[in-house]
């Protein structure tokens, strides 16, 4: 196929969902080219084959839905409009090509190895019909293979992986969002409704509705309204799940509706003009080190949510308890903080990051639930369900991963609720049934006596459980269980 100077210029969009720093749009833009902005939802092209990707999770498809029409929008305001097509990638792309005498395709690359065969099957389609490729580095801060040890292998411990990162300077700088995009022929377009990434019978996502608002305009807002008002109480606000203290990008970040380095650059162009803030923003942006760390192990270890990365774990007697894993799920656990955050994460989609390890640490040293059972739910219920980040912080939380904490930490349910929700308020307002005990009881209800309950409306194994395993005894039995393991 002979491209001539007005052939069309196809944009795939990925996992990069704005239009501000987006390297492949703002190159086809600037070519002058008419353009055909596509969405392609591909859930067949791994399927039968390795590597296999994961299918997004409930929550996840929730999201990339409002993602979607949010981008959409933001096309249509500059004279464009978003194609979505479902069906194997390289098919449809290389279809769509052909119809419309494309010139190149542009997209921006993934390090995530199902993705990226994707992107090589979509590749070596549009070479057999003569089309071009325009790839441009992916959203992480570093590309993985950049930072490797002696052995040619991925650090595994944070801190010297974060200091490589910061001793390279900084990313590009982001690039601006085109004004105006020079419209392409007009091509049929699935109807996003026609996908079901909604639910319908039963709308579980009304809490979602009422939590979020996604889409770039939404992520920039959010990052400007923290850098402003958030950042400077971030260093001792971050682990109160009672406060407001964090920046909740996760989910913004995780379908690319704002980039890293745009994250990176805004915190330090706050940092320079509110020097004060200096150490909490070194903090924050230390955050969006962990994500980058966990995406370069899932590089090393594109299986990171299904095998251990310490193989020592593979030996790891964990138990089979679905009544305690149902029990977990529900947030009916019996421990207060516990079963706010897992009430929480089923309502919102998130789930504070204190809590994320406390509810993660009681499933699999509690429990001695294997780590896998409860990456899998978050997975399905949180609306940041990351590739790297889920099972990488699984892994850290159950000591089979990398850096992870020491295999004798056990946290305490009982302590973290009252250090992290002093007056109970984040308990309250998520286990309503006991918002009527005082912040002294509240995470350990069973420690009321009976007039004290009574007073509270509270019924122990009535209208809130008894706990589910005595905390002494669960934690001496994981620490036989790890002391074996290590052994």
């Amino acid at each position: 196929m002979t491209a001539s100077s007005t052939a069309p210029a196809i944009i795939w969009f990925r996992d990069d969902l704005r239009l501000s720093d987006h390297p492949a749009l703002h190159a086809a833009a600037q070519t002058g080219s008419p353009l055909i902005c596509l969405y392609v939802l591909d859930d067949e092209s791994n399927a039968l084959r390795p590597p296999r990707a994961r299918p997004m999770g409930g929550a996840s498809r929730w999201w990339l839905a409002q993602s979607l029409r949010s981008l959409q929008a933001s096309l249509n305001a500059r004279g464009q409009t978003l194609v979505l097509r479902r069906g194997p990638a390289a098919k449809i792309i290389a279809g769509l090509a052909r119809d419309i005498q494309a010139s190149a395709v542009h997209w921006i690359e993934s390090e995530i190895e199902s993705q990226a065969a994707v992107a090589c099957d979509v590749g070596a389609a549009l070479g057999e019909i003569g089309v071009a490729v325009r790839s441009f580095p992916s959203d992480l801060l570093v590309k993985p293979t950049r930072l490797r040890n002696k052995e040619g292998r991925g650090l595994r411990v944070f801190t010297p992986f974060w200091k490589r990162v910061l001793s390279l300077g900084d990313p590009p700088q982001p690039l601006p969002a085109p004004k105006t995009l020079k419209a392409g022929p007009k091509v049929a377009s699935d109807d996003l409704a026609s996908w079901n990434l909604e639910p319908a019978h039963p709308d579980w996502a009304a809490g979602l509705r009422e939590t979020w608002t996604p889409g770039e305009a939404a992520a920039q807002n959010r990052l400007r309204d923290f850098l402003d008002s958030g950042i400077a109480d971030y260093a001792t606000l971050r682990d109160r799940p009672d406060r407001d203290g964090t920046s909740r990008l996760s989910p913004h970040l995780r379908f690319g509706e704002i980039s890293p380095r745009q994250v990176w650059h805004a915190a330090n162009f706050a940092t320079a003009r509110q020097p004060a803030i200096a150490s909490a923003a070194g903090k924050f942006l230390s955050e969006l080190g962990w994500r980058e760390f966990s995406r370069h192990l899932l590089f090393d270890l594109p299986q990171l949510s299904e095998k251990n990365l310490q193989p020592s774990f593979d030996a790891f007697p964990w138990r089979k308890d679905m009544k305690a894993l149902r029990a977990w799920q529900r947030g009916r656990t019996g421990y207060p903080i516990v079963d706010a955050g897992m009430r929480e994460l089923w309502h919102t989609g998130i789930m504070h990051n204190r809590v994320r390890m406390v509810v993660a640490s009681f499933l699999v040293k509690h429990l001695l639930i294997d780590w896998r059972h409860g990456e899998k739910w978050f997975w399905d219920t949180l609306v940041d369900a990351d590739p790297g980040s889920n099972p990488a912080s699984w892994q850290w939380v159950a000591g089979s991963g990398a850096d992870a904490a020491p295999y004798f930490r056990v946290f305490n349910p009982i302590l973290q609720g009252e250090k992290f929700d002093p007056d109970g308020a984040y308990v309250s307002k998520w286990v309503p049934e006991l918002a009527r005990l005082p912040a002294k009881l509240i995470h350990q209800p069973w420690e009321a006596t009976p007039m004290e309950l009574a007073a509270a409306g509270v019924t122990l194994g009535e209208t809130y459980p008894e706990p589910i395993v005595d905390h002494k005894a669960a934690r001496a039995r994981a620490l036989a269980a790890y002391a074996k393991t290590r052994s």
